[in-house]
């Protein structure tokens, strides 16, 4: 009696069948699931819930079952479609049981229905190629469509181009314009585009065609200008006339690239040379640009090296509390122990990595190696906090949250203890970066925006997302104290900042007199030379004894 009560009682729906296949029992949660009344199962054979295309298969492995072959799929959930009264049908997962009893044969199911699962999954599936505001195919899609194409040959050529004037209307309008904005841009590319031409939105207002190649340079040089001359044409919405125009490189491989990755980078500089020309200008690849790609790739196969042969280490630059002195924390800073060149800077190599996988590689070895040395420094009862700076492919990689939370977990690190920097271009250029960042938050760490005031954040955008922390970029600090428009840029941001409930850092201190005034505007805290260049992790235990940390002007 209590295991009927079970039975009924479950959200899980039950039912029995004999060795004929017809329906012994079933509980009220499989009536509710397929749509029919107790009377309308029992004693009916079990093909009412199989779809009618499936149902050979089915009853020829109950009847092998039946006979005393060992079932395959005993014990184990499979997936498969079912139907309902009404003829729907519908994906469930079932897992059978088998046994013998008085009267013979008998089978047993626990079904579920898997229909919301499905439908994460297959929207999963959709983010993973789609573009989640214009629908278009996003990069990681569009790079494998060009692997494709190159792959089947002979050539494949990619028109990257982006909006010259969307920074400002996202500045002025704010992103519900600029988001409805990109929208309308994906619909006036989809209406120029081709028969055969695949369109991408890589993020930000950067978009993608790839088209099927020609041979004629002339050809692709028309081309790009008629999507530009698309662009002459203002948009109009909701009473609003946007004015943009658009700049264009194009690529085509195997000749400018014979990897994917390598081909949409040829196209990028390609679209650099364009922008740098002032706009409403499509520039071809050309070899002088292959001989900077290819220093490039050089400097990458030397850096992959380097990460290897462990040549890679991280320098730490204290942050200070202005009003003390005393170090609160440290921001993790990347050199290159070369062999042959000696101790390099990031601004010589990091260039480099922009775009390439091997940014990620030495990017999660970043943060690791940052979260081993703040568990050390904070393993007698400190409260340090350490800043690691992230990779712009590292932070659209859909894994980051996965691997800041194994770092931590790895080492033992209070989440409170990391915080992450980005630029603030990197953060807007991509409407999934607000999720990303408030997953990080709620995770608990920290999230500065590095070189703040120099890139494309506005009031609005801070307000909408989840920062704790605004670096003030060193530029503002350099003539602080002689120059009244520098002064009171810093002071506006400082106010701006105590006001959203942000800590402030200034960044690129270097004497007295720059102290003196941050303080005086409120500035909590700062990093510069004045308290320290960015010392090896054997030097950090003895600047840590220090009482103050503040060197001679």
């Amino acid at each position: 009696m209590s295991v009927r009560r079970f039975a009924e009682a479950t959200d899980l729906s039950l039912i029995v069948i004999n060795g004929e296949g017809d329906i012994e029992f079933v509980n009220q949660s499989a009536c509710d699931l397929f749509g029919h009344t107790r009377e309308e199962m029992i004693g009916q054979p079990i093909t009412i819930i199989i779809p009618e295309r499936m149902r050979g298969a089915h009853m020829a492995g109950l009847a092998r079952v039946a006979s005393g072959e060992k079932p395959s799929l005993g014990g184990k959930a499979v997936e498969v479609f079912a139907v309902k009264k009404d003829g729907s049908e519908f994906p469930i997962e079932i897992t059978l049981s088998v046994w013998r009893g008085p009267a013979g044969f008998a089978a047993g199911a626990v079904i579920k229905d898997i229909t919301e699962r499905r439908e994460r999954d297959a929207k999963l599936m959709r983010l993973a190629s789609q573009d989640a505001l214009t629908g278009l195919h996003n990069r990681h899609q569009f790079t494998n469509l060009v692997g494709e194409s190159l792959a089947a040959g002979p050539s494949a050529t990619v028109m990257l181009f982006d909006l010259d004037g969307f920074k400002e209307v996202n500045d002025t309008y704010g992103h519900s314009v600029g988001d409805t904005l990109l929208q309308a841009v994906a619909v006036r590319l989809s209406h120029i585009s081709g028969p055969d031409w695949a369109l991408a939105r890589f993020g930000g207002d950067e978009f993608a065609f790839l088209v099927p190649a020609v041979g004629d340079p002339t050809h692709w040089q028309k081309e790009g200008e008629r999507v530009i001359e698309a662009f002459r044409k203002p948009f109009h919405l909701g009473g609003l006339v946007l004015d943009l125009s658009a700049s264009v490189g194009v690529a085509t491989g195997p000749q400018d690239g014979a990897e994917a990755e390598e081909l949409i980078a040829s196209a990028d500089f390609a679209l650099y040379r364009a922008k740098a020309a002032g706009g409403y200008y499509c520039r071809l690849f050309d070899p002088g640009m292959r001989d900077e790609a290819q220093a490039r790739r050089t400097m990458r196969d030397e850096l992959r090296q380097a990460l290897r042969n462990g040549e890679l280490e991280l320098h730490y630059q204290p942050q200070v509390q202005l009003a003390t002195g005393r170090i609160y924390g440290f921001e993790a800073l990347i050199r290159w122990n070369d062999p042959q060149r000696g101790l390099l800077p990031p601004g010589l190599f990091l260039p480099a990595l922009e775009q390439s996988a091997l940014a990620l590689d030495i990017g999660w070895w970043t943060l690791d190696e940052a979260c081993r040395v703040i568990a050390r420094l904070n393993a007698g009862g400190s409260d340090l906090r350490m800043s690691v700076n992230l990779f712009p492919i590292q932070f659209r990689a859909l894994n980051l949250c996965d691997k800041v939370s194994e770092a931590l977990r790895k080492h033992g690190v209070p989440p409170e203890h990391l915080e992450l920097e980005i630029t603030e271009e990197v953060a807007l250029g991509d409407e999934r970066s607000l999720h990303t960042l408030t997953e990080l938050r709620d995770m608990g760490v920290g999230v500065a925006f590095d070189d703040f005031g120099t890139g494309y954040a506005s009031l609005l955008s801070l307000q909408r997302y989840p920062l704790t922390t605004l670096k003030i970029d060193r530029g503002f600090i350099r003539d602080l104290d002689n120059s009244p428009q520098d002064a009171a840029i810093t002071r506006a941001l400082i106010g701006m900042s105590h006001d959203l409930g942000l800590q402030t850092i200034a960044e690129g201190i270097e004497t007295e007199a720059q102290e003196a005034a941050l303080i005086a505007m409120g500035c909590p805290f700062g990093q510069g030379f004045r308290y320290g260049r960015a010392v090896p992790e054997s030097e950090l235990d003895a600047l840590l004894r220090l009482p103050v940390l503040r060197e001679t002007a």
